[in-house]
């Protein structure tokens, strides 16, 4: 199909956006890699009157160092968060769920900032997002202000966006030296994740220090284990007793029942995938 008519607009900078935004009806759309909305727009699924392309703004695909923190340009695209090497060594598993996001071409158009704004709860971008306990960096008519990842979803498809706001940069602590990995179980390369699990962990003394694990396609949101991470703090690395508390993963979650499984079968895929997670992470045999 032809999407509807609408109009088109591409500020230089941030401040044009915001007031671009303003300006609009409420049908008015942001545009950033347009993987997400592109498709929608030619169902008519979504019919804007005007679209605000960020395609030109300057500074949005800029990932750089700041202190102890990494910041990541919400333009950036997955591909160039895939191969940064500032992400691969603070940062690993967000690199690696970036390089899972579906195919050569969809990672050199998709970026950052969309997929997370586009908040679909089977994502992959989230998920390490949420382990890494990174924050978002929105910017409206009141300035820029900060959310938490954990804060930022807050249903299908609903973020902590305000009316007015931008994504403009996702900002996370530096995790030298942690082990990082992503786990992900999706029916054929390429398709969403069925369920997929970011895990962060710090090892000390041959033990589990600090378990982190994002999860997607767990809920209405993105979501972090806090059951199982609360279970691995303090386990010893070769104790059976990780994959056991693992497997807490899937607790306290409701995952959809669809084609690709039920929710008591997302559950136990879960703590499956948890435990490889934090095995990968961990350096376990």
């Amino acid at each position: 199909m032809i999407p509807a008519t609408f109009e088109h607009t591409a500020p230089t900078t941030i401040e044009e956006v915001v007031r671009a935004l303003g300006d609009g009806s409420d049908e008015t759309q942001l545009l950033a890699g347009g993987q997400s909305l592109l498709p929608v727009l030619k169902l008519r699924m979504a019919d804007p009157d005007l679209l605000v392309d960020l395609g030109r703004v300057a500074g949005l695909r800029e990932i750089r160092e700041d202190g102890d923190d990494l910041v990541i340009g919400a333009m950036a695209t997955h591909h160039a968060v895939a191969a940064d090497p500032l992400i691969a060594e603070h940062a690993g598993v967000l690199a690696q769920a970036a390089a899972s996001v579906a195919d050569p071409q969809i990672r050199y158009r998709g970026t950052i900032g969309g997929s997370l704004a586009h908040a679909d709860p089977a994502g992959d971008i989230a998920p390490a997002v949420l382990a890494l306990e990174a924050s978002l960096e929105l910017t409206g008519p009141a300035g820029t202000r900060s959310v938490a990842a954990g804060d930022f979803f807050e249903d299908y498809f609903t973020t902590a966006l305000a009316e007015g706001e931008v994504l403009t940069a996702v900002r996370v602590p530096k995790h030298t030296g942690w082990g990082m990995h992503y786990e992900k179980f999706s029916q054929v390369a390429q398709s969403w994740a069925i369920v997929a699990v970011a895990a962060v962990v710090q090892v000390r003394d041959g033990h589990l220090a600090t378990v982190r694990l994002g999860m997607s396609n767990m809920g209405s949101t993105p979501l972090r284990a806090h059951r199982a991470e609360e279970a691995l703090s303090g386990v010893p690395l070769e104790s059976a007793d990780v994959e056991r508390a693992a497997a807490l993963a899937g607790e306290s979650t409701e995952p959809p029942t669809d084609a690709s499984g039920t929710a008591e079968y997302r559950r136990d895929l879960a703590g499956v995938l948890a435990g490889r997670a934090v095995a990968g992470a961990a350096g376990i045999a």
